[in-house]
This record gives C-alpha cells, sequence and structure tokens, in this order.
C-alpha cells in the first residue's frame, strides 16, 4: 500500500516521506499543508524522503508553490527526486520549481 508522510521539524521545514503518486496525493492534498504556513515566512519541504514520485506529486507541489505565492510565503523545495526531476525537466516545469 502507498503511503506518505509529513513531519514538521521546525517552524518552517517539513520532511516529506514515501511515496508521492496519484495513489497518495490526494489524502496529502486533505491535510491543508499550506494553511499552516504563516504570511512571509520562508518555508523548506525537504523531499529526501520521498521513495517514488509521479505527476500528480509534481502537480502538488505547485500548487503548493501557487498557494504559498498568494499568500506571501516563500517555499523552498530541497532534494527533489531524481524521477520528479526528470518529469520536471521533460514538462519544462524545472525552471519554475524554488530548489535549494
Amino acid at each position: 500500500m502507498s503511503r506518505v508522510d509529513v513531519e514538521r521539524q521546525a517552524d518552517d521545514q517539513y520532511l516529506i516521506r514515501g511515496e508521492l503518486t496519484l495513489a497518495t496525493v490526494p489524502a496529502l492534498e486533505r491535510r491543508a499543508l499550506p494553511a499552516q504556513w504563516p504570511a512571509q515566512a520562508t518555508v523548506r519541504l525537504d523531499l529526501s524522503g520521498v521513495t517514488r514520485s509521479d505527476s500528480a506529486g509534481l502537480a502538488l507541489l505547485i500548487e503548493w508553490l501557487r498557494v504559498a505565492r498568494s499568500r506571501n510565503v516563500r517555499l523552498r523545495l530541497a532534494e527533489l527526486p531524481a524521477q520528479m526531476r526528470e518529469i520536471a525537466r521533460i514538462s519544462d516545469l524545472l525552471p519554475i520549481l524554488p530548489l535549494d
């Protein structure tokens, strides 16, 4: 069974573990993670724990980026998995991702 967990490591840092796929993204989206981010903050998502990803995972990150910008939150993505990076590159989305 596919599973994804988000662990808050500090006020502005989160570690994402597991699979960011079509099977897990809807449940993660319902958690409304961006609503927890204070306005004007810089939030760092550490993706080093992501074991598998697909275009749904990338779409979720882009949606979080959109929500963050609308709330004046600076979102940073660390350790983007190779699989997700390749999907972003092929889709010409890599330049818009705020990578650390």
